[in-house]
């Protein structure tokens, strides 16, 4: 049974989170004041609406399921997956791998966008000589997988952990900055280059490519920025603005509903429910039927009589045997195959099996299972504040590409202000002392967080025991383990695995620097909002409106 999404909740879905156009204008459940109304200082309210999916995505209903139940034994003897039942939230995946052309786009935005900055480019480019064997010719491969229009479709490999992050970042800018153009938000894409209106596509009228993060604090706005359909502003602070008849207009807010959650790796749990989809086995909380893999039964053969016997997925059958016998090629792919390859799962995903190996974004540890949480589970949490350049304004500090600069979070909890005003003017000082000091023990070139803390706050904040401060974790590195916080797991199976690897409950790691021809990654993104998916035909209990409140 497959999960089928309506005409009519796909509609619901789409709605955009636009400003309440009811003729009764809502009130506040606890003031009785009237939203959107300019006369009695402009509170807002936005019509509550179930955002829809980011280009590429579809949506994935969350629940609990058994992680590494789908395992039947420990071939590795690892005991790196003991089952334990976790709840996965609702969330949006990718319905393909990443494809060639979609990494060949990155490429050219960098490419026009940064003409002159060669190291960007080139830090970009995937390794494209993880298809060296040293008794193998696979020399073409290095020279056209990657660009040639025969393998466009194809699953991009030799892209690190790191790589993959850094385009989930790129691929949320681009998204939410190309709704922005085309609502007419920001100046259209049409009249970037025109007088008035910006600079080449990409770049802004302050020389900087768009930043979600800097866009929605307020740090860019202005002449050859600003669209024509700006969100009106209803503040009694606003000034006259260049809306229609001189209405103050303003940016874009994150209460508008209107940009999109940051693309990310999807965690592992995340990542191994989606694949196992049992919810297309589920009627009224019974799942009637587990999997082994992410289609029904414990074979990888099509028991369909159009399709009777042909491989499921591309992997490989055998020593030897990576396509099947040629004039009946079985699984139709020698190495990889095109993303909407074979048949996707119940939840509309290609490939979650074979193909290629997909990076996820859990720090690698054996014992995992046993520790992290049992609602979203993860590991790997680096927790990091944006650095502010004036906290008086509370503007962000840039790096050279226009991105906010985060340093390590040095607390689980909300600074006072005095403290926060404190840590950034030591920031700042020791900066202007030693300009040219390296930066040791940072991340993202960023001051040691220890040395910056307000007298008698601790350490900073680390939340994992066996983080990169472990001192017996550094001292056996190497010797009795290859596992650290470099460590990052991929899952999936690959056109070159075995079978067994095709589970969705087996785990393998590689460190996040590394790369291979067998290894790629699909983007994942946070649903916001109730969880259920399609609730039309289901049994709930209503949700009573509040009552207006009348002033006597």
């Amino acid at each position: 049974m497959k999960i089928l999404f309506t005409k009519t909740a796909l509609g619901l879905l789409a709605l955009g989170a636009v400003m309440s156009s009811c003729s009764k204008r809502e009130q506040s459940q606890k003031t009785g004041i009237t939203y959107n109304d300019k006369n009695n200082g402009g509170y807002q309210r936005f019509r509550q609406a179930h955002p829809a999916p980011g280009p590429g995505l579809v949506p994935i209903e969350g629940g609990t399921f058994v992680m590494g139940g789908s395992a039947d034994q420990d071939v590795t003897y690892d005991y790196n997956n003991v089952r334990r039942r976790v709840t996965v939230p609702s969330f949006y995946m990718d319905e393909t791998e990443v494809s060639n052309q979609d990494w060949l786009d990155y490429l050219h935005w960098i490419d026009i966008t940064f003409p002159a900055d060669r190291e960007l480019y080139y830090n970009a480019v995937p390794d494209t000589l993880v298809w060296r064997r040293k008794l193998s010719y696979n020399e073409p491969y290095v020279d056209n997988y990657l660009r040639h229009p025969g393998f466009q479709d194809y699953p991009v490999v030799g892209v690190t952990w790191d790589q993959a992050q850094a385009y989930c970042s790129w691929r949320t800018d681009r998204t939410n900055e190309n709704i922005l153009r085309e609502t007419g938000r920001m100046v259209a894409w049409k009249d970037m280059g025109k007088k008035g209106g910006g600079g080449d596509a990409g770049i802004a009228a302050n020389g900087q490519p768009f930043n979600t993060d800097i866009y929605l604090n307020g740090q860019m706005t202005g002449a050859g920025i600003d669209g024509k359909k700006m969100m009106p502003n209803l503040s009694p602070n606003a000034q006259a603005g260049t809306g229609k008849g001189g209405k103050s207009v303003r940016p874009v807010r994150m209460e508008d509903g209107i940009l999109k959650q940051n693309y990310r790796l999807p965690s592992e749990a995340e990542w191994e429910y989606a694949a196992l989809a049992l919810a297309g086995n589920t009627q009224f909380e019974n799942i009637d039927d587990g999997k082994v893999y992410p289609w029904n039964g414990l074979g990888v053969r099509s028991a369909k009589s159009k399709t009777r016997g042909l491989i499921m997925a591309n992997f490989k059958r055998g020593a030897g045997d990576n396509a099947g016998v040629g004039g009946y090629l079985n699984d139709k792919a020698d190495i990889t195959a095109p993303v909407r390859s074979y048949q996707p799962n119940d939840f509309g995903l290609y490939n979650m099996a074979g193909n290629v190996n997909e990076w996820v974004a859990d720090t690698y540890r054996q014992t995992s299972f046993e520790e992290f949480e049992d609602f979203n589970p993860f590991r790997g949490n680096e927790f990091t504040n944006k650095r502010l350049a004036d906290p008086s304004k509370g503007r962000y500090a840039k790096d050279k590409y226009g991105k906010p600069i985060k340093d390590p979070a040095h607390s689980n909890k909300k600074l006072k202000y005095a403290d926060l005003l404190a840590l950034q003017q030591q920031s700042a000082a020791a900066q202007a002392a030693s300009p040219n000091a390296p930066l040791a023990n940072t991340q993202n070139g960023s001051l040691p967080i220890d040395s910056l803390l307000p007298k008698n706050s601790g350490k900073a904040y680390n939340p994992d025991a066996r983080g990169e401060k472990d001192e017996v974790n550094k001292a056996l590195y190497g010797t009795t383990t290859l596992v650290n916080d470099h460590s990052k797991i991929y899952k999936g199976g690959s056109w070159n695995d075995m079978a067994y690897w095709l589970n969705p409950a087996t785990r393998r790691f590689m460190d996040q620097d590394e790369a291979s021809a067998e290894v790629g990654f699909r983007c994942a993104m946070t649903m916001v909002g109730a969880p259920e998916i399609n609730p039309n035909g289901k049994p709930h209990y209503p949700v009573k409106k509040a009552k207006p409140y009348k002033a006597r």
